[in-house]
C-alpha cells in the first residue's frame, strides 16, 4: 500500500474530512486531496504531523510496514 492510500484510509477510519486534515497541515483542501490521490507528493514534515496525529509509526504511514505501532514518544 502506498503512503497516499494509507493517509486516505487513516482519515476515513477516523471519520475526518479532507478539509479537517488539510487545516491540520495548513494546506488547502484541494492540495490535501492531491496528496490522497498521489497527484502531489506530500512533504515529509506533513507525514510526520499525520503520523503523530493518528499515533502510528512512520513505517506504517509510508507503507513500509503493515503493523500499526504507536508513534515513538521522545
Amino acid at each position: 500500500m502506498n503512503y497516499f492510500e494509507r493517509i486516505r484510509a487513516l482519515r476515513e477510519d477516523n471519520d475526518y474530512t479532507q478539509r479537517e486534515i488539510a487545516a491540520l497541515l495548513n494546506v488547502g483542501q484541494r492540495t490535501y486531496a492531491d496528496y490522497e490521490y498521489g497527484e502531489t507528493r506530500i512533504p515529509v514534515s506533513s507525514l510526520i504531523i499525520l503520523a503523530k496525529f493518528y499515533d502510528v509509526d512512520m513505517n506504517y504511514i509510508c507503507g513500509v510496514s503493515n503493523a500499526k505501532k504507536a508513534f515513538p514518544k521522545s
